[in-house]
């Protein structure tokens, strides 16, 4: 089961956050400090606790302080309905459409997705899911323990009544009986509310919530956590420390009462050596550390609460320096990276089902740190899905744009009130409408992409590939030589690797004083409105977005466009020919298809290749190594397209 989507309305310093999409692996939460990233995931953990203790929101804490008077009042009243304060979209997974089909059958359920509210009170929920019920009263009664007389019975029964007295005069076998019992349970509140209560939210995955309240202290009172574990009392810094304990593969009730010496002294070196292994992977920062744990009896001068029974004590030897310190005395980063670790591992080991919600995980941790964290997330937490908040550019992985969604509350810089629509914390995953101090996490994020993979000049042209810088360079080279004109040396040509990444560069490249930004883009349909946003949202005037279609005259057109297509074919042959099974050619295309490249693959799914698999770059190096005898070839027709526009772009020149 995956989370789809989620909604905040009326929490903290939430009206409405707006539709949250969730990523079904990893989903980053990026805003500036009191922006509300916190409150996003407090209140998403509070739907469906780790800790059942914490599934409760309470109006006089939680509703937004300015109306929280008002609101209690318009729902004594009857002027309003209680506030829906999240509202989750969940998507079933195959093993819990398995679930449901194994007692109602594979048509029972109307869909593979449910919606669950959350209201204000404790464990205050509702559900919205819909099952067919004539289907599931049909295989119920395909039973094949059950009589035909009885199976054609029940099979004319119009509702569930009607199907409980079909069942009360036949014969009382086992499965008549058994059947009873389950039917007896959907009469009591309904079949959708049985499938859901019985069948899929037992499924649903609890949340895990971690911030740096969670840190361990690296040490305790055996007893003392003891009693707490069993009088459900935990502290927030027990969590990991119990954990570590597991983790360790020690047994913290046996610690207490361990009467050999050797044999405690063996455990708790396995221990170490054990837990050793597992950090040391993910911390580059230090890998000459080892783990140790000792435990002894308490002594009179120990810390305040560790003076009577047993403690143990989580210690770090460093072998450079041949210095043990207590683990709690080591770096915040460290310790927060050992807190999660501990508890996380011990919740895997466990196959607790969770979704993770870390709270500016690795504040504390230096930049590389960060890089391990990340690491650590795509290798070791693949099995479950994570939100994370942070404002740290280090956070961010730059190739995964898509999962950013930006967290930003107007009225913080406002002047005054804002209305409702407006105030409070918004999520957003178009990064269009986001303020200059949401975005710099990202700027920063992009950074060393930037410096390593783009080119940036004071005129920025950006295009989506290097095939179009190719093409660009080749074709303007050969334009001047013929005494026509070609691209300005002025632009540097920025190739951004796709265009999912086009709004995240122009809207970071364009909001630096003094940098000059066009694009000339592949357009098709369903690139409209992202192309068209570049200036309605005013991040461009019109007149900087260009596609290539603008020159071709044609309503989709990609740089290859550009080219006739009887020379683009050929492009292909020569470059692809001991890979094609015969050659392309114009016949052989969908001549109503406007851009060439999506004619060429879709002859190619029907005519695949040999070996290998086509793409568009290497015709663009082919074209570029072989300029000299393929310009003849070119037509004057592409030179015009080319020509308009460079002279196009060099008008905008600054």
């Amino acid at each position: 089961m995956k989370l789809k989507e989620f909604r905040v309305r009326e929490f903290r310093s939430i009206w409405d956050s707006g539709p949250i999409k969730v990523d079904g692996q990893t989903t980053c939460f990026v805003g500036k400090n009191e922006a509300g990233k916190t409150t996003i995931l407090d209140a998403l953990y509070r739907t469906n606790p780790i800790r059942k203790g914490d599934a409760a929101f309470d109006e006089t804490y939680d509703y937004p302080k300015r109306e929280v008077e008002d609101y209690r009042f318009s729902v004594e009243k009857g002027e309003r309905e209680e506030a829906v304060v999240v509202e989750c979209l969940y998507e079933l997974d195959a093993d819990d459409l398995l679930a449901v089909e194994d007692v109602f059958g594979p048509k029972a359920l109307k869909g593979k997705t449910f919606t669950r509210k959350t209201y204000y009170g404790k464990a205050n929920n509702k559900f919205w899911m819909s099952c067919d019920q004539a289907a599931a009263r049909k295989h119920l009664a395909s039973n094949p323990g059950l009589s035909n007389e009885l199976k054609a019975s029940l099979d004319n029964a119009a509702d569930w009544s009607a199907f409980a007295t079909a069942l009360n005069e036949a014969e009382a076998t086992e499965a008549v009986n058994e059947l009873k019992k389950l039917v007896a349970k959907v009469q009591e509140n309904g079949l959708d509310h049985f499938v859901f209560n019985s069948l899929i939210w037992p499924r649903a995955p609890k949340y895990l919530y971690f911030d740096e309240y969670y840190q361990m202290e690296g040490q305790a009172n055996l007893d003392a956590l003891i009693a707490r574990e069993d009088n459900d009392q935990l502290e927030d810094s027990d969590y990991p420390l119990i954990g570590l304990i597991n983790l360790a593969r020690l047994d913290h009730r046996k610690l207490v009462t361990t009467k050999n010496t050797t044999e405690l002294k063996n455990k708790l070196e396995g221990a170490g050596n054990h837990l050793t292994q597992r950090i040391v992977k993910y911390w580059s920062q230090n890998r000459h550390i080892q783990m140790r744990f000792d435990v002894r009896d308490a002594r009179p001068e120990d810390p305040e609460g560790m003076r009577q029974g047993v403690n143990v004590w989580g210690e770090v030897y460093d072998t450079v320096h041949w210095a043990t310190t207590p683990l709690r005395n080591r770096s915040r980063g460290f310790v927060w990276f050992f807190s999660f670790l501990a508890w996380y591992e011990d919740v895997k080991r466990q196959k607790q089902n969770v979704i993770l919600l870390l709270d500016e995980p690795g504040l504390s941790l230096h930049g590389r740190a960060q890089a391990d964290l990340l690491r650590y997330f795509d290798a070791e937490l693949s099995g479950h899905q994570l939100l994370y908040t942070t404002h740290s550019p280090f956070m961010i992985d730059p190739t995964k744009f898509e999962r950013v969604r930006i967290v930003q509350d107007r009225g913080i810089d406002a002047t005054e009130a804002l209305p409702k629509d407006k105030d409070g914390t918004k999520v957003l995953a178009n990064i269009f409408d986001a303020t200059d101090d949401s975005l710099f996490p990202l700027q920063g994020a992009l950074g060393y992409e930037i410096q390593q993979t783009l080119f940036i000049g004071p005129n920025s042209l950006i295009v989506e590939g290097v095939a179009d810088m190719l093409y660009l360079r080749a074709v303007s080279a050969q334009l001047e030589r013929e005494g026509r004109i070609g691209l300005s040396e002025a632009w540097v040509v920025t190739p951004v690797g796709g265009s999912g990444k086009v709004p995240t560069f122009v809207s970071l490249l364009g909001s630096q004083t003094g940098l000059n930004v066009a694009t000339l883009l592949d357009i098709q349909s369903s690139d409209k409105q992202m192309i068209e946003d570049l200036y309605k949202k005013k991040l461009l005037t019109k007149k900087q977005v260009s596609t290539y279609a603008d020159f071709t005259s044609t309503p989709e057109a990609d740089v290859e466009d550009m080219f006739d297509r009887d020379f683009y074919l050929q492009l292909v042959n020569d470059e692809f020919g001991g890979q094609l099974k015969a050659k392309i050619t114009l016949t052989k295309l969908n001549a109503n298809e406007p851009r060439t490249l999506r004619a060429i693959e879709a002859w190619l799914a029907d005519n695949p290749m040999k070996s290998g698999a086509f793409g568009h770059y290497r015709p663009a190096r082919y074209f570029s190594d072989n300029l000299t005898a393929l310009w003849p070839k070119v037509s004057d027709a592409t030179k015009d397209r080319f020509e308009a526009a460079f002279k196009h772009l060099n008008g905008l020149l600054k």
